[in-house]
């Protein structure tokens, strides 16, 4: 079962034929995030082939990892299946089943 830790805290789980790899990042549902721990972030990126991107920060017992999470809410449409999904970076720690 894929898992995003950082500091101790749990950030998504989910079955795996539930999440999405793509270029290599593991995309997490909507519905496996505990979005206590994500604070929005005004942080915007462009990719070529997904389109543009919204950032989170992580944010667990005070301590802030800026930008850590990343989503597509609108992509384009060869990157549609992660619509919503939520993948991260900076430090957290993501698990996959062997």
């Amino acid at each position: 079962m894929p898992k995003a830790t950082w500091n101790g805290a749990t950030l998504a789980e989910a079955d795996s034929d539930a999440v999405r790899i793509v270029e290599g990042s593991v995309y997490f549902p909507p519905e496996s995030i505990d979005r206590t721990y994500l604070r929005e972030s005004r942080t915007q990126t462009i990719c070529p082939v997904k389109g543009v991107a919204g950032y989170f920060d992580v944010v667990v017992e005070g301590e802030v990892n800026r930008d850590a999470a990343w989503f597509y809410p609108s992509p384009r449409a060869e990157a549609e299946e992660i619509a919503g999904y939520v993948a991260f970076w900076k430090g957290v720690t993501v698990e996959q089943d062997d």
